[in-house]
């Protein structure tokens, strides 16, 4: 299969990116800065990502369309106001989470944005729910950027004036070099920010002004620690479909009337978790020192005994640490917590921690 470029891919070229493959796209890793530079660019004034590699996926439809995806998706969608997204997930019929997700209600539907490597399988998941009134596509003639940092909202006023008014997690039409445009305050970094999907003939317009605005390119690399230390999954690492969202620790993600009434896939069976309590939980871990904990790398009890294993790990640039995720036996959870893990052969001292590691910034 041909790997695929973002519309950004030459501009991204003559930034001096370092390419890697990801998700069937030709994706920049870093830049010239290097990853730490455009972490702390990031959590210190203001970075882009070109996250168009990403799914936006449109569906189109009255009141039924609500009733159907709520048999996948475990969001309150009837109470979904116009432009307001939820944090959510597809779940096959055990619970588990066939991907994470954000939807939002637009005027003629909802906008699905999917993550990159589950994007066709969702799309085939979504579409067992759907009647033919319910116009569906995937919209590939549209690039989707992120502007991240404490500086995003004064940057991005410029250029768009009322952009500052949205509230998290809450988007709006906007007009740019004569064209709409979408915008949503949201993100992937734990800063205050923007995601904006604009047409592919458009982007690098807009990228060009936020360059000349001293925004620094951001790329796979520093996204990844800034996720990170902000205690966010990363889809086929933290999430996948043998965990449900009761031991990845997102039962606030499924909405407090739909895990009550149920209808939909894997209730019962989540139900049952609710009720009596899983084995495993996803937590956060501080390796002692410098040590970096990887995916893969076990985690043992004081008493070395096996009760888990990491699913990311990095240096967090802002905390100045090691930080790591991972699922662990639930008995050994708590906050607090002394255990080991195995590098490279050796067992170090770790702590569990509470997440995020790095204090999020969002606005209400």
């Amino acid at each position: 299969m041909e790997v695929q470029k973002t519309a950004l891919y030459n501009y991204h070229k003559n930034l001096g990116a370092k390419f890697v493959p990801f998700a069937g796209y030709e994706m920049p890793i870093q830049y010239s800065d290097g990853i730490v530079k455009e972490h702390i660019s990031t959590r210190t004034y203001a970075g882009f990502f070109d996250v168009s590699h990403m799914g936006q996926f449109f569906l189109e439809g009255n009141q039924t369309l609500d009733k159907a995806l709520e048999k996948i998706i475990p969001a309150d969608l009837s109470s979904l106001k116009l432009n307001q997204s939820k944090y959510s997930f597809l779940l096959n019929d055990n619970g588990g989470i066939i991907d994470d997700l954000i939807i939002t209600r637009t005027e003629k539907g909802f906008c699905i944005i999917l993550n990159a490597a589950c994007k066709e399988n969702d799309v085939k998941q979504i579409s067992k729910y759907l009647s033919s009134e319910h116009k569906n596509y995937l919209n590939s003639d549209l690039s989707l950027i992120a502007l991240q940092g404490p500086k995003a909202v004064t940057i991005l006023e410029k250029l768009i004036p009322n952009v500052s008014k949205l509230k998290f997690m809450n988007g709006g039409n906007f007009k740019f070099a004569g064209v709409t445009i979408y915008i949503t305050r949201s993100g992937y970094t734990g800063e205050d920010g923007f995601e904006i999907s604009v047409p592919n003939n458009k982007v690098e317009n807009l990228t060009k002004l936020l360059v000349s605005n001293k925004v620094k390119p951001i790329g796979l690399g520093a996204r990844d620690t800034l996720r990170l230390e902000a205690g966010l999954c990363l889809y086929g690492h933290d999430l996948n479909e043998e965990i449900n969202p009761i031991e990845a620790n997102l039962k606030w993600a499924i909405a407090k009337k739909r895990r009550e009434e149920g209808g939909f896939n894997g209730w019962e069976k989540i139900k049952n978790i609710i009720d009596n309590g899983c084995s495993k939980i996803r937590v956060g871990i501080l390796p002692e020192g410098r040590i970096i904990a990887r995916e893969g790398t076990k985690i043992f009890s004081m008493e070395d005994k096996e009760i888990g294993k990491i699913t990311s790990g990095t240096f967090g640039p802002s905390v100045n640490a090691p930080v790591a995720m991972g699922y662990i036996n639930l008995d050994y959870s708590e906050i607090g917590n002394k255990i080991k893990i195995e590098v490279r052969g050796k067992k170090y001292n770790a702590t569990i921690s509470a997440l995020p590691f790095y204090k999020k910034s969002y606005v209400k």
